[in-house]
């Protein structure tokens, strides 16, 4: 791509939802020509959105297995749609789901950019082994955003 030339891409964002680090890529790419999607955040919707759309389940399997696939139909839809997908892993809970829409996105052929602390990153070398970058901080991520849509480098 030629250094200036700028185009419009879609980014999915995907994994943890207790920390900011949607916001703060948002809010360094505000500048970008980026649209930006991500799955539902509310952590108690996501959860329930099965039983109270389906009905109550007694048991929390099958509980969780109505939400997790009404959840999917945004994730498939999002990460199908997207230029590139932006993985989080967060510190404080394990985010399986985010190991799952990691490797969906690459099976799509989708490039894939990672965003965990350093401390995860032998549990995740071949979630790491499939992205394009793997990243520390959001900061970083809205540098790859910047160069790759526009050819600039940061500084």
């Amino acid at each position: 791509m030629a250094r200036g030339l700028a185009m419009t891409w879609n980014v999915y964002l995907s994994g943890e939802i207790h920390t900011d680090w949607r916001e703060r890529i948002i809010d360094g790419a505000r500048d970008l020509d980026v649209r930006f999607s991500a799955p539902v955040t509310d952590h108690d919707a996501s959860d329930d959105c099965g039983v109270a759309i389906l009905g109550a389940e007694p048991d929390k399997f099958w509980h969780d297995h109505k939400g997790a696939k009404i959840n999917a139909i945004r994730t498939r839809k999002g990460i199908a749609d997207a230029d590139i997908v932006v993985v989080r892993f967060g510190e404080k809970y394990k985010q399986w789901n985010a190991a799952f829409d990691a490797g969906y996105a690459a099976a799509l052929g989708k490039s894939l950019i990672v965003l965990n602390p350093p401390e995860h990153q032998h549990a995740l070398k071949e979630v790491h082994a499939a992205a394009l970058a793997v990243a520390r901080e959001p900061e970083q991520v809205v540098d790859i955003l910047r160069y790759v849509l526009t050819g600039k480098l940061p500084g």
